[in-house]
Formats: C-alpha cells, sequence, structure tokens
C-alpha cells in the first residue's frame, strides 16, 4: 500500500511540475492578421487585420540596415513585398518564421551580378542566451524581436500572410 501511495505521489508530482513549464508554442483566436507591416526606418512590426494594427513591435534588422538585401552575407534586410513561407519551432533563435525571400526578381538581380542573393531571412527571436551580441541590428538580413514576442507572433501569423517590408 505504502508503495502505490509513494508511486502515486511521485506521478502527481511529475503532472504537476510539467503544467508549471510554460510552453514556446501559444494559441491565438484573435481576429485573422492579414498581413504584416515592417518599416525598417522607424524599427516597427505591425501586425494587420485588413487596416487595423493588432499588435506593433520593436523589431531589430540586418547589421546594414539600410538599403534593399542584394547579396548574401550584405546584412540588409529585404525591402518589398514576400510571404511568411514556412516555420522553424526549433530554431536557433528560440522560434522562427521564414519570408519568401528571394523572389525571382532579387535571384535575377544577383546573377546579373555574378553573386547569390542569399536567402533564408526570417522572422525570429533574440539571439542565443550565450551571444554576446545585444546590439538593435545584429542579424544577418533578418528580422528579430524578443523571445516573448516571437512567441506570439509564430502563434498569430499564418503562413501565406503577406508581409510588406519598407524603407
Amino acid at each position: 500500500m505504502r508503495f502505490i501511495r509513494l508511486t502515486l505521489f511521485i506521478a502527481l508530482a511529475g503532472m504537476l511540475a510539467a503544467c508549471g513549464t510554460p510552453s514556446k508554442f501559444k494559441t491565438y483566436n484573435g481576429p485573422e492578421i492579414t498581413s504584416v507591416l515592417v518599416d525598417k526606418s522607424d524599427r516597427k512590426m505591425y501586425l494587420m487585420h485588413h487596416q487595423k494594427v493588432q499588435e506593433s513591435y520593436d523589431i531589430g534588422l540586418g547589421f546594414q540596415p539600410e538599403g534593399h538585401k542584394q547579396f548574401e552575407g550584405d546584412g540588409r534586410t529585404p525591402e518589398g513585398m514576400y510571404f511568411i513561407d514556412r516555420r522553424n519551432p526549433n530554431s536557433n533563435f528560440h522560434l522562427s518564421i521564414g519570408l519568401s525571400y528571394p523572389n525571382p526578381y532579387d535571384r535575377a538581380f544577383a546573377a546579373s551580378m555574378g553573386k547569390s542573393p542569399g536567402g533564408d531571412i526570417f522572422i525570429h527571436g533574440g539571439p542565443p542566451k550565450d551571444s554576446k551580441n545585444r546590439k538593435q541590428d545584429w542579424t544577418w538580413g533578418c528580422i528579430a524581436l524578443t523571445d516573448k514576442q516571437i512567441e506570439d507572433v509564430y502563434a498569430m501569423v499564418q503562413d501565406g500572410t503577406p508581409i510588406y517590408i519598407q524603407p
């Protein structure tokens, strides 16, 4: 009898401990996010439901934030219209949501210059915990949020959502 009580106590303690562990995966039941707007000059990102701002965030950009991304390694964040096209729940940057960069125009321009346009542009969380990089514009061209913010955005923004990035 004592063994059964001890086993039940351990199982209950384990379940309670699991309940207290916050998940990075949240749910969202609000209005559909119909587009994402990024204003690079103001370092702001807006989640939109048609013409209404649902949420806004301060962001970090690539380490060379001015101008449109043209080549791999240039440190710029793209400008123009793209789409959310993938997610990475196991990102080195907590969570990440992929952008459809490069588009055919980006690839053609880079090819005409004999270079690669690069790729793997994401909206993601902060730098890994062991990183010394804490300045505002630190990515290789991505859009950076805090880990808590990317959890919200990851839940709110669906694949296929257009993202407009303006200078």
